[in-house]
């Protein structure tokens, strides 16, 4: 009779913790919507990480930036001639960053995206007359450039991350805008402002 008596209280008691358990994980999940909710209505602001020891004369961010943004705004306008021009002030730009001066950590860090940045823009500086290859190679220069931004800092500036659902074939891009208003360089004057703010990078 002792032993009946323990085993129920066993029982009992094994089935009380799954019960708040359970209502652990409903407070959890409910919880977990709410956020979710939050962070699909509001674009997410972000600091504008950098690695240290980087200085604006080491790798020149905002000059590389300013050539970029001229680049979008021209291809959100349709013209190609501007954008090539773009293309080639950046690499201009890039040609005048001292490797040396870099760590070892800076140079793993830059390396990575240099070469990339270095080959879209020369494309895009050599093919004026082409936005639609121009386009394509702004959508991969972008994310060049998120990654710059994200490891080297953004010149000193407040800058968004955009994205079109539409670009790159429907697949959707981003590119980096230093004005929160939509101007879209993938789709210029047929959709200008597709697209919105997915993160404030300050």
């Amino acid at each position: 009779m002792k032993n009946l008596i323990i085993g129920v209280a066993i029982t009992a008691a094994i089935l009380t913790a799954c019960n708040n358990a359970d209502n652990n994980k409903a407070d959890v999940k409910q919880t977990d919507t709410s956020a979710a909710k939050i962070s699909k209505a509001t674009p997410d602001t972000v600091p504008a990480s950098t690695i240290a020891g980087t200085t604006a004369s080491t790798i020149p961010a905002k000059e590389i930036l300013a050539g970029y943004i001229q680049m979008k705004n021209a291809l959100a306008k349709d013209n190609g001639k501007d954008a090539a021009a773009a293309g080639a002030s950046m690499v201009a730009t890039l040609a005048k960053v001292d490797m040396k001066s870099l760590s070892d950590v800076q140079m793993k860090s830059y390396m990575d995206i240099a070469d990339d940045m270095k080959e879209h823009a020369e494309h895009i500086g050599a093919n004026a007359g082409k936005i639609v290859h121009q386009r394509e190679h702004f959508i991969m220069l972008s994310k060049d450039i998120a990654d710059l931004v994200k490891n080297f800092g953004n010149g000193g500036q407040t800058l968004y991350k955009d994205f079109c659902p539409m670009a790159n074939e429907g697949k959707g891009a981003i590119w980096i805008s230093e004005v929160k208003e939509i101007k879209n360089p993938y789709l210029g004057s047929k959709m200008p402002d597709c697209g919105s703010v997915k993160e404030t990078i300050k």
